[in-house]
């Protein structure tokens, strides 16, 4: 099982790389183009509301709820029983979503003033940044029904993940990042506002999407007319699970959208230099952590069907140690190499070295919630493959107050101060996961994981003094792009090589990569 798991992670960590990297490209022209001003602000406002329900209905508690019933239906049932179960689920889903867009589309302007009261504000008071509120208020109209192309197209991903087709999920984001681009290079020069152009290449983005994973469900024998079932017993299985998971596995989200309602209070540009920064932290979160989680999900739901709780521990055990292993390593170099890294990818255009400056401090913030935000995508399976949603979503309602509370005492750091608060709600969430996974029984760190990670803590540091000799400071910023791009190439490799060979020297093996291994 644990080549297996090893095998699937490696897939979707090399497809992901290849969204991740045409996403760090979309960022570059979207950054080239509007860098932090207003336009920018307003679109990553737009974008953000759908991406926040895209989570809650596709890819965060709905699959969370969906992937363990279906492994149920499917171990358990025949192949007419499993295909009318996804006929129904994806009938009911589908019509929930149709509706919740449309409503999100005509009530675009209660939307913004909603999430963006800052602007609305302004608008009423007559103040410049008013126009904000209009913009927002119309640009939502374009992206919201995003919403429903990308929720159906999460929910074939998740029968494909189920049926151990983790390579298509993985994929299909990349075309999203390809709608972006072109709408940006072609539609947003004959458009007065090439914001627009960005939203445009959203809503095509969510059909191309959900087109592309279509001919694999026909292979697959699971493209099936949807059916409304609401009352079916399978689907209110789903439902049950998946009203309480909305704010268990989204605390993360639920944050930074609150981060966004405070930052339309700050300085223009705050919602921007999150923006830039989370979307640099997204790289190896959705890379290591959200690759793990993936294909941790299914396995876990397989172990519990079965009655397996030792194979079920290992598992956990095996996620919980290779998000150490690149989760750690990965927050260090974001902390020390932000500034380097973000004027390398976005200077150019619109985003100017102050741009960066603002969103390094952000970044490095952000950092320190890495390992954390990653650790709460492996264990969260650990309750939702046993259909226990119940105990997540108590942890989601404190860690949300939790981050309030945060945001309320680190205000006076501004944009920094909520990132900082975003970071400290998520280790909390993390930490009372593992403890009540430890306390139920259901899973303990090995003493192989533990000793692993403390050579991971190890190596991370001599890979952290490496950046620390190569860091050329502000003399860094005065050097040619190209300069810049071959120094900052020259220091990742030497670091990255330092910790592997300090890892080696630690006595890390090959058995360490496997689930339950010595």
């Amino acid at each position: 099982m644990s080549r297996k798991l090893l095998k699937s992670g490696l897939i979707v960590s090399v497809m992901t790389l290849i969204s991740r990297v045409l996403g760090l490209v979309r960022d570059v022209v979207v950054a080239r183009l509007m860098g932090d001003g207003a336009a920018a602000d307003v679109f990553f406002f737009a974008n953000k509301i759908p991406n926040f329900l895209r989570r809650l209905f596709a890819e965060g508690a709905f699959a969370q709820a969906f992937i363990p019933v279906l492994t149920e239906v499917h171990q358990n049932h025949e192949k007419a029983e499993l295909k009318a179960f996804v006929a129904k689920i994806s009938g009911t889903l589908g019509a929930i979503v149709f509706v919740v867009s449309l409503v999100g589309v005509i009530a675009s302007p209660v939307l913004a003033a909603l999430f963006g009261t800052g602007w609305f504000i302004a608008w009423v008071q007559g103040d410049e940044a008013g126009d904000k509120f209009l913009l927002a208020s119309t640009m939502l109209k374009i992206t919201f029904p995003y919403l429903a192309f990308v929720s159906l197209t999460g929910l074939a991903g998740a029968i494909l993940n189920t049926l151990n087709k983790f390579a298509v999920a993985a994929f299909t984001p990349v075309l999203l990042n390809v709608c972006i681009i072109a709408c940006a290079v072609f539609l947003a020069p004959d458009m007065e506002q090439p914001a627009f152009a960005l939203a445009w290449g959203v809503f095509i983005g969510g059909i191309v999407q959900l087109a592309f994973q279509l001919p694999f469900l026909y292979r697959a024998g699971l493209l099936v007319k949807p059916k409304w079932g609401w009352r079916d017993e399978n689907v209110v299985k789903v439902r049950t699970l998946m009203i309480p998971a909305l704010f268990g596995v989204s605390v993360g989200q639920i944050n930074l959208l609150f981060d966004t309602f405070i930052a339309s209070f700050l300085m223009t540009g705050s919602i921007s230099w999150l923006y830039y920064s989370d979307r640099l932290l997204e790289f190896p979160l959705g890379l290591f952590g959200i690759a793990i989680a993936t294909v941790i999900l299914p396995a876990l739901s397989r172990n519990h069907v079965s009655k397996d709780p030792k194979a079920f521990s290992a598992n956990i055990d095996w996620a919980f140690r290779m998000v150490c292993l690149l989760g750690i390593p990965a927050a260090v170099g974001l902390a020390t190499m932000a500034r380097p890294i973000l004027t390398v990818i976005f200077q150019r255009g619109a985003f100017t070295a102050e741009t960066a400056t603002m969103a390094s401090y952000s970044l490095t913030a952000y950092a320190f919630g890495l390992l954390s935000f990653m650790l709460v995508k492996v264990l969260a399976p650990g309750f939702y493959s046993r259909q226990d949603t119940k105990t997540p979503v108590k942890f989601g309602i404190w860690c949300m107050v939790a981050n309030m509370v945060f945001n309320l005492l680190a205000i006076w750091f501004g944009y920094v101060g909520l990132a900082i608060a975003t970071s400290m709600s998520a280790t909390l969430n993390a930490t009372l996961l593992y403890i009540t996974l430890h306390k139920q029984g259901v899973f303990v760190l090995s003493r192989t994981s533990v000793m692993f990670i403390i050579r991971v803590l190890i190596a991370s540091a001599v890979m952290g003094a490496v950046i620390y000799y190569r860091d050329k400071g502000v003399a860094f910023f005065d050097l040619e792009w190209t300069v810049q791009v071959v120094d900052v190439a020259i220091t990742i490799t030497l670091s990255a090589a330092a910790f592997f060979s300090c890892m080696i020297l630690l006595g890390a093996r090959r058995r360490h990569f496997k689930s339950g291994g010595g």
